[in-house]
């Protein structure tokens, strides 16, 4: 999706495309693995913070640069295709900078759903928060990859999170992890 379009703008079209997202996550689905769950990669030549924001707010999981290389929009795409969330690097530092500098309180449900967490989950909360990928995780907890994918599930579950991206924002609201 582009952020600037003909007739409707890229951020309101990933708003309406993602409109019924949450509803099938509170059904039980998972959202790293539900392929009829969409997907919105904003893929731009802005890199401009108001864009980032609002295209997270309406619901896309990744945002990227239309300058980089074609081998990186490639994975950028396969990335978010695959339930994963997706920054642009130059984007990353600044969103955290963003969030650690201006973090209100997390939402009631996400602070009830932080109370509920086990310890490993807040582990791998932490580590989804540094953005560390489901291999990562399986390989640095020492678990397998299923087990890892699970415990990203679960959390995402308690905390009514639609995807990675929204768990890193609610990491580091609640101070699980900082900016560092």
């Amino acid at each position: 999706m582009d952020v600037r379009m003909p007739v409707m703008d890229g951020i309101e079209a990933t708003r309406q495309i993602t409109a019924g997202q949450d509803a099938g996550q509170d059904a039980g689905q998972d959202a790293g693995q539900d392929a009829g769950v969409p997907r919105v990669l904003i893929l731009t030549t802005f890199d401009l913070d108001e864009y980032v924001f609002e295209a997270l707010r309406a619901g896309a999981s990744g945002f990227a640069l239309k300058s980089r290389p074609l081998e990186e929009l490639l994975t950028a795409i396969r990335t978010v295709a695959a339930g994963e969330a997706l920054l642009a690097p130059s984007v990353t530092r600044r969103l955290i900078a963003h969030f650690a500098h201006r973090a209100p309180a997390p939402t009631r449900a996400a602070a009830t759903g932080l109370a509920e967490l086990t310890e490993r989950e807040r582990e791998v909360l932490a580590l989804v928060a540094r953005g560390l990928s489901n291999a990562e995780l399986a390989e640095t907890l020492r678990v397998s990859l299923p087990t890892a994918k699970t415990h990203v599930s679960r959390i995402l579950t308690k905390l009514g999170a639609r995807d990675r991206t929204q768990l890193v924002i609610l990491a580091y609201q609640s101070g699980i992890v900082t900016a560092a």
